[in-house]
C-alpha cells in the first residue's frame, strides 16, 4: 500500500540532500522514507515476528 505524501514532505526530502547529490541519492532516499514507513504501517497493525522466531527461522544464534 503507498503512502500518501504532501508536496511539502517531497520538497523537505529533496531540501536535505547535499547540493551534489544525484539522482540515484534522491531515488535511495524516496526508498528509505517509504520502507521505514511500511515497517511503522506493519507495527501498528500488528504485522511483526518474535526476534526469537527470525533466529530460529535463519539458524541463528540467540
Amino acid at each position: 500500500m503507498s503512502t500518501v505524501f504532501s508536496k511539502e514532505d517531497a520538497h523537505q526530502l529533496v531540501e536535505q540532500l547535499p547540493a551534489g547529490a544525484t539522482w540515484e541519492d534522491l531515488m535511495r532516499e524516496i526508498y528509505v522514507r517509504a520502507a521505514i514507513e511500511k515497517g511503522l504501517e506493519d507495527s501498528r497493525f500488528g504485522r511483526t515476528k518474535d526476534v526469537a522466531e527470525i533466529r530460529r527461522k535463519y539458524d541463528l544464534p540467540e
